[in-house]
């Protein structure tokens, strides 16, 4: 090319930048006068009356703007779920890659033109370094320039900047618009909203007991996350003063591999690791991995079935080495949304403790820390793919639901002190939503050891999980969420047990809410019902949700009826508060009501807590791993 094209190509370039940079100021000066006046369908229908008249501002009013929207802006629900935006522009060649980075707070990836309702929020935006945008081009983004158009790809990138980089960004969106004068080309647009990373942590119970930290979860911009806490308690003689550290590096230039380095230093609990770890990011990924290595000191605390409390210390050195291969599946016509998502995924684990200081190993007294290598070899199919839906783990932003299923098979040998084992192990799950009833999923883990003798620490685990469709109500829309969960062990080892403690409520707890070390066993059924309203309130940025829950739980050790025994409950009804715009977890007041737990003299108890944000189950088969006992 002469330079002379190259200029003119430039120009061109220019001008259309400049083009798109016009429009935004023109509609920005249109929102300014009358953003404060209203924010009713009357602005936007005139809005796009006006845009309508051009075939490429249509183009761009239809890709920003959204009438179910501004229609539904108390809800914030999201339009045509199912269906994938980008298979219009299948195989058409991507020209410029523009990336847009909203402020935290005030604007929407869904409605550009909002503006910060205050001047906090103005601050706050002025405070926070955005991720930058080479950061988001080298380590974000799964296409380039020159590529065609993959409806596939660009929505798995989608969901990617939401969910795996979800510590980083609040939202994301993705547009694509035909180049004007071009059947060829399309411009792709990056909407990218973070989210305020800067989360102070502490609480103080008193000048000699303190504990103070922060968590920064986008380093200058650099997607980087630290985390430091130091915790000061004068009166203990075991240790005064705690330290924890961690240090993450995500998505390394194109690898997608992460890197992360942590340090504890607590009177238990002392420990220094290294991980390096790929997953399998989207169905397209062909290899993932990881390795980690650790030293662990600790005081391992185990209740025994008379009820005795032992404090064990243990010191060991552990490594974690695994690989895995996907392959595509059924190169056949598909529905075009649905090509290349199934996958037969082959994986290779070794995972090693080397005990350093421990209890005597016996067949009779200590059969649990022994030093072993255990090598795991899996095989599966697994398909998946991700509906957008809103308002179920999350306050409004948009949420990405797998929808698909996994069966996987798994054998390897466990090469301990006390012998050999042969391990088998199987996994199947299913996920979808049932037209007008909601989204159920299931899950059947089975899994143990196998000797001479029998079944050894051998696992049997069914889980199913489901809500309801959102209800509209006169105070906001509701969502019904009800799981269940049962867990028995086969040849458990003694001391080997599992319990319905837990802290939390509702669907946000494995067990029912309460920590008491008499609610253990070897068998365990739990049943967790938790109605959420979420409301239109909004408190200086903060949505409320109302929740009641009932949790119900069944648990008994070896030679009694699981079925027979006390039936464990727990009410309860409180509210939750959270801001999306910001990395702290939900924040949940709670009453609550345990009629029956053992050994209890509290059966109302108030709670004020953070509840962390829960994540779907997934499809993406990834370590051979023994189903776990818990």
């Amino acid at each position: 090319m002469s330079v002379q094209a190259q200029i003119d190509s430039t120009r061109q370039k220019s001008k259309r930048v400049l083009a798109a940079d016009s429009l935004a100021t023109t509609r920005s000066m249109v929102m300014a006068d009358s953003i404060l006046q209203q924010r009713d369908s009357v602005f936007y229908t005139r809005l796009k009356t006006g845009m309508y008249k051009r075939r490429l501002t249509r183009q761009l009013y239809d890709a920003v703007f959204r009438d179910v929207y501004n229609s539904r802006s108390r809800t914030g629900e999201v339009n045509q779920i199912e269906e994938n935006p980008f298979l219009p522009f299948a195989g058409r060649i991507i020209g410029d890659i523009y990336i847009r980075r909203l402020g935290v707070f005030g604007q929407s990836v869904y409605d550009t033109l909002r503006q910060p309702g205050n001047w906090l929020e103005r601050t706050a935006n002025r405070l926070h370094t955005n991720t930058r945008e080479n950061v988001i081009r080298r380590s974000y983004l799964l296409f380039k320039e020159g590529d065609a158009v993959d409806p596939n790809v660009l929505r798995d990138n989608e969901r990617l900047l939401r969910t795996t980089a979800s510590g980083i960004f609040h939202d994301a969106r993705i547009l694509v618009l035909p180049r004007e004068g071009s059947r060829q080309f399309v411009d792709v647009y990056v909407i990218t909203q973070d989210v305020w990373s800067l989360l102070p942590t502490g609480g103080v119970g008193g000048l000699d007991n303190f504990n103070v930290g922060f968590e920064q979860r986008n380093f200058r911009g650099l997607g980087h996350q630290f985390f430091a806490q130091v915790a000061y308690a004068g009166r203990d003689p075991r240790q005064k003063l705690e330290y924890r550290g961690r240090y993450t590096v995500p998505f390394i230039g194109k690898t997608f591999l992460t890197a992360q380095a942590e340090f504890l230093y607590l009177r238990d609990l002392k420990q220094a690791a290294v991980r390096l770890f790929r997953p399998f990011l989207t169905p397209d990924t062909k290899y993932a991995g990881s390795i980690e290595l650790n030293h662990t000191q600790i005081n391992s605390r185990i209740v025994d079935r008379n009820d005795s409390v032992l404090l064990v210390p243990l010191r060991y050195n552990y490594s974690d080495v695994w690989i895995g291969r996907s392959f595509r599946l059924f190169y056949g016509p598909q529905n075009p949304d649905e090509v290349g998502r199934t996958r037969l995924i082959v994986a290779l684990r070794n995972t090693n403790y080397e005990y350093v200081n421990r209890p005597t190993v016996t067949a009779d007294t200590n059969q649990i820390y022994q030093n072993s290598r255990t090598t795991l070899f899996s095989v599966g199919v697994s398909r998946r793919k991700y509906v957008r839906d809103v308002l179920i783990y999350g306050f409004g932003r948009t949420e990405d639901v797998p929808v698909g299923g996994t069966l996987a098979g798994i054998i390897g040998y466990d090469n301990a002190e006390l012998g050999k084992r042969l391990y088998t192990g199987i996994n199947f799950s299913h996920g979808q939503y049932v037209k007008r009833l909601g989204y159920l999923y299931g899950l059947v883990n089975l899994g143990g050891y196998a000797r001479s003798q029998g079944i050894e620490q051998g696992v049997v685990s069914l889980e199913s999980n489901y809500f309801s469709p959102l209800l509209a109500t006169r105070w906001g829309n509701a969502r019904h969420f009800f799981n269940t969960r049962f867990t028995t062990g086969i040849g458990r080892f003694q001391n080997e047990y599992i319990s319905l403690s837990s802290s939390g409520s509702g669907i946000n707890t494995d067990g029912i809410g309460i920590n008491s070390d008499a609610l253990r066993g070897t068998k365990r059924m739990l049943i967790n019902y938790e109605n959420i309203l979420f409301s239109r309130i909004s408190v200086i940025g903060f949505r409320v949700a109302f929740i009641t829950f009932a949790n119900l739980g069944l648990v008994s050790f070896p030679g009694r009826s699981l079925l027979r025994g006390p039936l464990y409950q727990g009410y309860g009804l409180g509210f939750r508060l959270r801001n999306e715009n910001l990395t702290f977890t939900s924040f949940q007041i709670r009453l609550s009501y345990y009629p029956n737990i053992p050994n209890n003299r509290q059966p109302f108890r108030q709670a004020f807590e953070g509840v962390p944000a829960l994540r779907f189950r997934d499809f993406d088969l990834s370590a051979p791993q023994l189903v776990p006992y818990r």
